[in-house]
């Protein structure tokens, strides 16, 4: 049985192990590792309160690395997700999702944000899904609302937010 629980900074190591494992199958070894790149030692030393794992007698099985804004009250925001191959299409993302909603409501959060690349239609389509809407970007590509440059040059991003439903205090 899966137990969801709080990141801990000692699950860093291991969590960039499956980045580099899980997307080794739509990527080369190089292109993991650089994928893997996106979750550095700070997301789990400083956001480890606000990222989830899902564990089994097996490891770690999913994650979710987010953080709350420290600018303003209002917002969250998601910054990566994997999920083992093995399980996937079975809602595991969408419940990681769900509990980051709750817990990021809980503390008075209004919207969550992501953002992800104009080729990743899965990403796109699972957002989308989730009740997440495109924000309007400065470029149109092949009908999506697109930043242009976002992560810097030649790194176009689509950006999501979604509205939370705030728990009553």
């Amino acid at each position: 049985m899966p137990n969801m629980r709080r990141a801990h900074l000692s699950d860093h190591h291991t969590i960039v192990g499956c980045v580099q494992r899980w997307w080794g199958d739509s990527r080369t070894p190089e292109q993991a590792r650089e994928l893997s790149l996106l979750l550095p030692k700070l997301f789990l030393q400083f956001f480890s309160h606000t990222s989830l794992v899902q564990e089994d007698d097996t490891g770690i099985t999913a994650f979710l690395v987010g953080f709350y804004a420290t600018d303003n009250q209002h917002e969250a925001y998601i910054h990566f997700v994997g999920v083992d191959p093995r399980l996937r299409g079975q809602g595991v993302a969408r419940t990681l999702y769900e509990e980051f909603f709750r817990r990021a409501a809980e503390t008075g959060r209004r919207e969550v944000r992501a953002i992800t690349a104009p080729t990743n239609t899965g990403s796109i389509a699972f957002h989308r899904a989730m009740g997440f809407e495109l924000e309007k970007g400065d470029l149109e590509i092949e009908g999506l609302p697109v930043h242009r440059d976002y992560d810097g040059p030649g790194q176009d991003r689509v950006c999501f937010h979604r509205k939370l439903t705030v728990a009553p205090v």
